[in-house]
């Protein structure tokens, strides 16, 4: 019955997350919002599902695939490129939003360790949902798209640091000596695991996983297999599964393959995500948050107003524009999956009630839904902004900006498959002088090209977005795979941009023509064309 009980409970979280994630699409609302919503409505408003041990254990294994992925954003190389304003405007943002806003959680009744917890939940923005809109928005490399990608990372590393401080609170005993020696305990253990980490991945973990990488398969499997394994290490140094999951993908964002792991991983971190926020939803207590509406709203309001006001005359004040500081302002109106990951260890450990929780989730569909369409519309809305005025109070531009433009690469070749052919056309392309980036699942093969390189599934369209297709004069498949062929022939057509196609097998040729590929490499006929020019000129054939 156990079991029965289980599969019930966990088949109408799935069902009703596609639902309403569906029905969110519908309206450009984020899914995270759309799961919260799942959870309301099938626990707490029709009491269909309870939460079990089980499926707090898929929570957290959610929790953990969520930090690990978070980790694979973090490379060390990214982390010197966000430059000043990331870390000036991410450190100061925490600390003027954790001062006010515990300051005005006091005032709103709740006890300083309440304050503390709801203070610190309200200062970090939401890593998913934004980067996810922006990718939406094609905005991830625009100029305010890398300086809230880096301030993201800046909240992230603040974060894990707060996980570590809980983990030294350990139970919840308040005896101040016995905390300060539990803390301790635990940022020698973070040291210690991050020394650990990063050592491995220096040494050791380069060459397993260079081979690895041949088989994307393999590479989930070994990568998967390390997160846990950094888990269980985090467990015997008295740190929490969070830590050990983050520290876990840090190390592996050191690695060449980040990117396509990243890819790879996602699809099964969206489904422990999606039992992750259905779930909290379920556990919300609408009574105790709904007896706290008034103190739910305006610690929304002064998520939504008052940490974009702090943004932008930070970000001024760092020789950026208005439209710059404005379009970073809104991207972090919004509270975070470590908000409700971080109130949600505080309720493990009996430090807090689980109505803070509940407040935190309700704060949490507001700020997150609110902001979600300031970003899909900033465009608009900063016109508004502007036109009212308001942007004069932070005092004059330092400068004049043009309207922002993205990085990624555009005007370039895309060679798909990097064997012989692939590398030949690679190096015809570059002595031209032509913008080149290949493609290839093998890195062994991208290694030693003098050009942009993707390593991934060009079958997978997220990794067509990250070569940007769109934006490409020509993609050209060396492959001999006649699925993926078809399939990049299709998804140029639907871009609009030209295609060359290998083709082994000359049946093939109907369905290429069929989807418009402008040109066709046949090796057989050119080979045998070739071949019957040479001997002619050799006199071996009659002219």
């Amino acid at each position: 019955m156990a079991d029965e009980f289980f599969l019930r409970s966990l088949g109408l979280i799935v069902m009703a997350g596609a639902f309403f994630s569906v029905a969110a699409g519908w309206i450009r609302m984020p899914t995270i919002v759309a799961y919260m919503l799942a959870g309301l409505l099938i626990g707490p408003l029709t009491g269909l599902v309870e939460i079990s041990h089980a499926l707090e254990l898929i929570s957290e294994i959610g929790i953990a695939l969520l930090l690990f992925i978070v980790g694979l954003e973090l490379s060390l190389n990214k982390v010197r490129d966000v430059g000043k304003v990331a870390v000036v405007a991410g450190i100061a943002q925490v600390v003027f939003t954790a001062v006010i806003g515990y300051g005005l959680c006091v005032l709103l009744g709740f006890n300083w360790m309440e304050s503390a917890f709801l203070a610190t939940a309200l200062t970090f923005s939401s890593t998913v949902v934004v980067v996810k809109l922006l990718d939406e928005k094609h905005e991830m490399d625009t100029l305010y798209g890398r300086i809230a990608v880096g301030i993201f990372l800046v909240q992230d590393l603040i974060a894990i640091v707060m996980l570590t401080f809980l983990a030294g609170l350990g139970t919840g005993s308040v005896d101040a000596s016995t905390a300060a020696t539990s803390m301790v305990k635990a940022f020698a253990g973070v040291a210690a695991l991050l020394v650990l980490v990063l050592g491995a991945a220096r040494w050791l973990l380069p060459g397993p996983f260079a081979w690895a990488a041949r088989s994307p398969e393999t590479n989930v499997i070994w990568s998967l297999s390390w997160c846990f394994l950094i888990v269980l290490a985090a467990e015997l140094f008295g740190l929490s599964l969070e830590i050990g999951a983050f520290l876990a993908g840090l190390s592996l964002a050191q690695l060449p393959y980040n990117n396509d792991l990243r890819r790879r991983v996602h699809p099964l971190m969206n489904f422990f995500i999606a039992v992750f926020f259905v779930s909290l939803g379920v556990k919300m207590e609408l009574s105790a948050a709904f007896a706290h509406s008034g103190a739910v709203l305006l610690l929304s309001l002064f998520v939504i107003i008052g940490n974009p006001v702090i943004f932008i005359w930070v970000i001024l004040r760092m020789g950026y524009g208005e439209r710059t500081s404005f379009f970073t302002a809104v991207t972090v109106a919004q509270i975070s999956e470590f908000s409700f990951i971080l109130v949600a260890v505080g309720v493990r450990a009996g430090l807090i009630a689980p109505s803070i929780l509940s407040i935190t989730a309700l704060v949490g569909l507001v700020t997150i839904t609110v902001s979600s369409y300031m970003i899909l519309y900033n465009a608009p809305l900063y016109r508004l902004v502007k036109a009212s005025g308001l942007l004069r109070l932070f005092g004059p531009p330092s400068v004049e900006e043009p309207p922002h433009t993205s990085q990624q690469a555009t005007g370039h070749f895309i060679v798909v498959g990097v064997n012989s052919l692939g590398r030949e056309l690679v190096h015809l392309l570059r002595a031209r002088g032509e913008r080149v980036l290949a493609i290839d699942t093998d890195p062994q093969k991208l290694s030693g090209l003098e050009c942009d390189l993707l390593l991934g599934d060009a079958g997978d369209p997220n990794v067509l977005a990250e070569a940007n297709l769109a934006g490409a004069r020509l993609l050209v498949s060396a492959l001999t795979i006649e699925e993926t062929n078809d399939l990049l022939a299709y998804r140029c057509r639907a871009a609009g941009i030209p295609c060359a196609v290998n083709v082994m097998d000359l049946s093939a040729t109907e369905n290429l023509l069929a989807m418009d590929v402008c040109f066709m490499l046949v090796p057989k006929v050119d080979g045998v064309s070739a071949q019957d020019a040479e001997l002619r000129k050799m006199g071996v054939i009659a002219p």
